[in-house]
């Protein structure tokens, strides 16, 4: 497969891992939109939040306990945050591989885009 996300999900592809387990993976974005920018994926390959099914509803909710934990982690989560999971081309997803963005550090504007 050639999905670059899946590749960091397996270790075929080198990126600052932040956390990881059995069902998500964590790291820096590479083009940080705020001064704390991570993206949560699942090891499992999903291309968009369209491609979610009931069997995924677990892994969904996972994905952002563990969005929470991390800004906990980080610091950022008493002054807020953001999550952003963007789904095709109009909703500016850049990597087919379903993805949460985690973003703090600065005063979040709106509306967002």
């Amino acid at each position: 497969m050639s999905c670059i996300f899946c590749k960091i999900a397996n270790g075929e592809i080198s990126a600052k891992i932040i956390y990881q387990d059995e069902r998500v993976v964590a790291f820096n974005d590479l083009s940080p939109q705020a001064p704390q920018h991570y993206l949560i994926i699942p090891r499992k390959h999903l291309a968009t939040l369209n491609d979610l099914t009931n069997e995924d509803v677990e892994l969904a909710g996972h994905m952002l306990c563990v969005a929470k934990q991390i800004a906990i982690d980080l610091g950022i989560a008493e002054t807020g945050y953001r999550t952003v999971i963007n789904c095709n081309s109009d909703g500016g997803q850049a990597v087919y591989h379903l993805h949460l963005h985690l973003l703090g550090g600065r005063q979040m504007e709106w509306p967002p885009g």
